[in-house]
């Protein structure tokens, strides 16, 4: 008796898992391994347990492209919905973007791929935040001087733009998000001369490398540049090698730890951050409306009119990083 009342009672239960809707299945795909996408995971967590779905996120291990392919055909063959992507390549991955897009919601996030077939870009604009950088670098040097970029590559969408921004800023340029500066040599303008833009490919040997030179090569340089999470810390630690602290203004972007202990302890006059944590919330709530959306219609209702979800880069200093910081804490369960 007790026998049969336990299987039928296991009976319904699994009837019921039959019958429950499915959660939505979708990913949140990064261009790299990095504390700044730890804290992207913490508001993908939250967009989950807000909107009831399931979502994954996939961190290319070396930040390659080809990665970031492999990374794409799995989750299609286990049947993902909906795709938020940082894509490493745009321009050569827009095919790639493209055959994903007609088979699953694609969005992208973080660095855009405009020329693609993708649904929406949610993140900043990187040319503007780079500008922001770029009038950082004045207030620490208000006589101007020499400076070196650091930036990850020159492939992404928002590498490009970012790096583009720091320059015209730096030079007193009118706004031109489509220029485009080589890197074959220095660019000069009235007060402000980049000496170098130097790209790591994600390395941070590679990174240590290309400051330690540059401050080497430049005794008369003012400052340093780091576009990428990883990047500040690093010249940080090079100017103290070189012992040039106080010498070499260090400016960054995106909020690593040891750049805002910099900036508390004065050692980094400033940093641009993004907004990771909402990048990661709105972009599952993004693929998740979608998603519900019951026709054309309604899911074209659920878009920006101009394709882009603004998440507003800030400028954190010493006059603000603490209060930046608790909030980052907060957010991702630190003390």
């Amino acid at each position: 008796m007790i026998r049969a009342l336990v299987a039928g009672a296991l009976l319904v239960g699994w009837m019921a898992a039959q019958d429950a809707p499915k959660k939505p299945r979708l990913a949140f795909v990064t261009n790299c391994v990095a504390e700044f996408w730890t804290v992207g995971s913490f508001g993908v967590e939250a967009a989950k347990a807000q909107f009831g779905v399931d979502a994954v996120v996939r961190m290319p291990p070396n930040g390659t492209a080809e990665e970031q392919k492999r990374i794409l055909e799995d989750l299609l063959s286990k049947g993902v919905q909906g795709i938020a992507i940082s894509p490493k390549d745009p321009e050569n991955m827009t095919a790639l973007l493209d055959k994903v897009g007609s088979r699953a919601l694609l969005i992208t996030h973080d660095s855009d791929a405009p020329k693609s077939k993708r649904l929406c870009y949610v993140g900043m604009d990187n040319y503007d935040a780079g500008r922001m950088c770029g009038q950082l670098v004045k207030r620490a040097l208000p006589e101007g001087g020499a400076i070196v970029i650091l930036v990850g590559n020159l492939d992404q969408d928002n590498a490009r733009r970012r790096r583009q921004g720091v320059i015209d800023e730096l030079l007193d340029r009118s706004r031109d998000p489509s220029r485009f500066d080589k890197q074959d040599g220095p660019l000069k303008g009235a007060k402000y001369e980049i000496r170098a833009s130097f790209t790591d490919q994600f390395d941070r040997q590679k990174c240590k490398a290309a400051a330690q030179d540059a401050l080497a090569r430049w005794p008369d340089l003012a400052g340093m540049v780091g576009l990428f999470e990883y990047e500040p810390p690093i010249l940080l630690e090079a100017v103290k090698s070189a012992g040039r602290v106080g010498k070499v203004a260090v400016v960054g972007f995106d909020e690593n730890e040891a750049t805002l202990q910099g900036i508390v302890d004065g050692t980094i006059a400033g940093t641009v951050v993004q907004n990771p944590y909402e990048y990661g919330r709105r972009s599952i709530e993004l693929l998740t409306k979608l998603l519900e959306a019951p026709d054309e219609a309604a899911r074209r209702a659920q878009l920006p009119k101009d394709g882009f979800i603004d998440i507003p880069a800030r400028q954190i200093t010493k006059d603000n990083v603490r209060e930046f910081w608790d909030d980052l804490k907060q957010k991702t369960g630190k003390k």
